[in-house]
């Protein structure tokens, strides 16, 4: 039961991440292309904010379930006294989840600080600048994404 709830919020943990910047670069960035600079920078910029403080619980709840779940199937393998061969796809999942963790710190401590700086000076082509390289972030995490999934599903 307890290995099911991890394995669920884990996943859980994983939609909210990879769907929000699925839905962030398929369908919210291109809506707001009709709006002006001020506008358009201002909504992303709040979005943003709000979708990197999910993205901070899913880490959270990603990283402490997966290790947990981790611990769980090597304390099994342990105790039926069989040497504890992590499977190779879960290996795989936690290196790039790890990698997908490292981006999206730059994300949120660099390219974001340079947004929010932006905004906060009313500096419309440099907010533009931030928010295509988060863009491009954003972009690599979600290729990265795709691969984990593809990989849990296999």
């Amino acid at each position: 039961m307890l290995y099911a709830t991890l394995k669920i919020l884990h996943l859980l943990s994983i939609i909210v991440w990879v769907g929000g910047m699925a839905f962030t670069l398929f369908f919210l960035r291109p809506a707001v292309t009709m709006l002006e600079p001020p506008a358009r920078i201002g909504l992303m910029h709040v979005v943003l904010r709000r979708f990197f403080g999910a993205v901070v619980a899913s880490i959270v709840v990603a990283l402490a379930s997966g290790i947990w779940m981790m611990a769980i199937f090597s304390s099994q393998a342990a105790q039926s006294g069989a040497s504890v061969n992590m499977p190779l796809g879960w290996t795989v999942m936690a290196a790039l989840g790890v990698l997908m963790m490292a981006i999206f710190g730059h994300i949120r401590f660099v390219l974001f600080k340079r947004l929010q700086i932006a905004v906060t000076a009313s500096n419309w082509p440099a907010g533009g600048a931030a928010l295509a390289a988060i863009r491009t972030w954003v972009q690599i995490n979600l290729l990265i994404g795709v691969v984990i999934v593809a990989v849990a599903a296999s």
